[in-house]
């Protein structure tokens, strides 16, 4: 579920390239083999879906260890087990779609810290993550739920191929998930 924009002293907005980077540095951090990526969502709702198709993208590129893909959203209803499923000590990098303005929709929100999943949409759950990364899928307003049920699939998809993308280029994969067959099907 989406979270509500927070530009803080700790999350900086990014775009596509600037994901890269923030990738790069935590692969500087974390060998592969460290890192859970745990990619929230639910693929009932198009604005939502950002999650679970991220989710399915990191595992075509090779990444190991993914929580949330298509087949097996990470949502509101098996969150908390599905966080609990995660081995201790594993690095989690978060990830999730929010709400922000006009001006950001389609960028990102990276931080080195935890976000807070489901805010937007008046739920309250733990927050969750190591690192994160809050995409901004569409504009907040009077409807938040309304609002991603009706985000454009393309750019939700569009989005989660950039990040993906970043993370393979980030840990060096990028090669590979070009070549293996592609989970979104």
């Amino acid at each position: 579920m989406g979270i509500r924009e927070q530009e803080n002293g700790r999350r900086h907005k990014k775009d596509a390239e600037g994901l890269a980077a923030f990738f790069r540095e935590i692969a500087a951090l974390h060998a592969i083999e460290q890192v859970t990526f745990l990619c929230i969502g639910t693929d009932r709702s198009t604005g939502d879906s950002l999650g679970p198709l991220t989710g399915s993208r990191l595992l075509d590129y090779g990444f190991p260890h993914v929580v949330g893909t298509l087949p097996y959203p990470c949502d509101a209803d098996n969150l908390a087990a599905r966080v609990a499923s995660i081995p201790p000590g594993q690095i989690i990098v978060a990830v999730d779609a929010c709400l922000g303005t006009l001006l950001t929709r389609g960028s990102y929100l990276a931080a080195v810290g935890p976000l807070q999943p489901a805010q937007s949409v008046g739920l309250k759950f733990p927050a969750v993550g190591h690192y994160s990364i809050a995409a901004i899928v569409d504009v907040n307003g009077p409807k938040p739920y309304h609002t991603l049920q009706t985000t454009p699939l393309h750019r939700v998809m569009i989005m989660a191929e950039q990040i993906a993308g970043a993370a393979a280029t980030g840990f060096g994969l990028e090669a590979y998930g070009r070549f293996k067959g592609s989970s979104l099907a």
